[in-house]
């Protein structure tokens, strides 16, 4: 039987805690304690993983228990959660205690627990990660080997732009070209299109195909941080720079040198953040917080953004001299619903993917739920596509995944001209009853497919008769695609 890692939560408010380890009980082996005497009592006698606390508690603050913590647990991972967003607080915590993530309350169930997942996972490769530390020591030269081999397989996974599936006429093999071209050469590159997109896996081709493959590829998503901690984060800083910087600390592009930095979101920076990152890309150095001595870097920057950066240039939310200094080359990242030739092959990869990280097998998905996603206009793009798997091979107690298992908005397949209003087929053109007619026929079509086409079942919920139910189904052309196993990778290019 499989271990829960475990949680110790520590809130001096009986409800807030009662409400958490109802809803993460089934997820960790939660441990509670409404002060931090108890709290150290626990850790004493248990093996925690992660420690969920408190900001604001009467007998000291989150940070401070976090800072003993700290000392004396240093590989618990580090969590605060809090309904308040002072920035000192904040400051305080990322440098004094090292947490790892600060919630602000109100929190959602299922952003938490992934939360939570992904700190334990942190704890589980810290731990990997010293069992490395002391494979190295023993035998240097074969851990070197094998991480350059790791390091050349992981090239060879986006040599000319692959990595990026799709079919041989789709319109991403314009991109992936694009992509192969500009790779070699030593400019910034600015890469747009709607989240979800894969502006990240572009990224990433870029590096692996340039000269700098072998140093560093970091990301930051500048949207994630005010401007003074992004600018801690991104140049560094120095003892006393700003409350809470107890200690020089090395920034993102310092770290990065003579690799490749991606800032994620770059239309969300701040007019005066967008001045200290043209002087990066103008001559190539920065200057940490606190420090008055510039340090040179070489660094290649990509950008990206779901905003359109030549409009909030013209409407002065922009720089012009830093979006002319971005966009030597413009990759434009089409959206799913533009490549819906490319959703088959896309499915079955991401599939394979899905069941590998739940460790579940299944044989594909049946011609029909293919059909239903190919229909609908993915808003959330791939990684929409990604979760709506992941919630079928879940779902599904048989070995091909069949539409029934896909969510309503994807069977009722909106077009994406109607996405911010009812999913409703009938605002088609057309008379009063051509209108009531299409949406008869998508409610038919949908109650179908969720029953897996029982007639019975779909005329006692629609309150039919069957000989009703058939007339209509012939009256509007309503037949069952028949189920077949795909294979699990049908198809798939680069």
């Amino acid at each position: 039987m499989k271990t829960l890692p475990t949680l110790l939560i520590v809130d001096d408010e009986v409800r807030s805690l009662e409400s958490l380890q109802r809803i993460l009980d089934d997820d960790f082996d939660v441990q509670t304690a409404t002060n931090t005497r108890d709290a150290e009592a626990i850790l004493a006698r248990e093996w925690v993983q992660v420690i969920l606390c408190d900001q604001r508690m009467p007998e000291e603050s989150g940070v401070e228990f976090l800072c003993r913590v700290r000392e004396h647990w240093p590989d618990i991972i580090r969590m605060i959660i809090s309904g308040y967003s002072d920035s000192t607080d904040i400051i305080s915590a990322l440098n004094e205690a090292g947490v790892y993530q600060y919630i602000i309350k109100p929190w959602l169930p299922d952003q938490l627990i992934l939360t939570l997942n992904n700190a334990v996972r942190l704890f589980q490769l810290q731990h990997e990660n010293e069992l490395l530390s002391i494979e190295l020591k023993a035998l240097p030269q074969h851990v070197e080997q094998g991480l350059a081999e790791k390091r050349a397989a992981l090239r060879n996974g986006y040599r000319g732009g692959d990595g990026i599936v799709r079919t041989s006429s789709s319109c991403m093999n314009q991109v992936c070209e694009k992509i192969h071209r500009v790779a070699p050469y030593d400019i910034s590159v600015l890469i747009t299109g709607e989240s979800g997109t894969g502006k990240e896996l572009a990224a990433r081709a870029l590096h692996y195909n340039s000269l700098r493959w072998e140093k560093p590829f970091v990301v930051e998503n500048c949207a994630a941080l005010p401007d003074e901690l992004l600018e801690s984060e991104l140049f560094g800083c120095k003892q006393g720079a700003f409350t809470g910087a107890i200690e020089d600390r090395m920034g993102l592009f310092e770290r990065a040198n003579g690799g490749t930095v991606l800032l994620d979101e770059i239309g969300e920076v701040s007019p005066a953040f967008q001045v200290k990152l043209l002087r990066v890309l103008q001559e190539g150095e920065i200057r940490p917080l606190g420090s008055g001595r510039t340090r040179k870097v070489d660094i290649r920057v990509i950008a990206s953004t779901n905003r359109d950066l030549e409009a909030e240039v013209r409407a002065g939310r922009f720089r012009e001299d830093l979006y002319y200094r971005l966009t030597p080359v413009t990759i434009q990242m089409p959206a799913l619903r533009e490549r819906t030739e490319d959703i088959p092959v896309l499915a079955n990869a991401l599939l394979v993917s899905a069941m590998q990280a739940l460790g579940k097998q299944v044989d594909g998905f049946s011609d029909e739920a293919l059909a239903c996603m190919q229909a609908y206009h993915w808003p959330g793009n791939v990684r929409e596509l990604q979760n709506e798997i992941q919630h079928m091979l879940v779902m599904s107690d048989e070995r091909v995944l069949g539409a029934e298992l896909l969510s309503p908005r994807v069977l009722r397949a909106a077009p994406a001209e109607d996405e911010g209003q009812l999913d409703l087929q009938a605002s088609l053109d057309g008379t009063l009853k051509e209108r009531i007619e299409s949406l008869e026929a998508m409610i038919l079509r949908e109650c179908l497919i969720r029953h897996r086409w029982n007639k019975s079942r779909a005329a006692k919920e629609l309150g039919l008769s069957r000989v009703g139910l058939r007339s209509k189904l012939e009256r509007y052309g309503l037949e069952k695609i028949e189920r077949i196993d795909p294979p699990a990778s049908r198809g798939a290019a680069g």
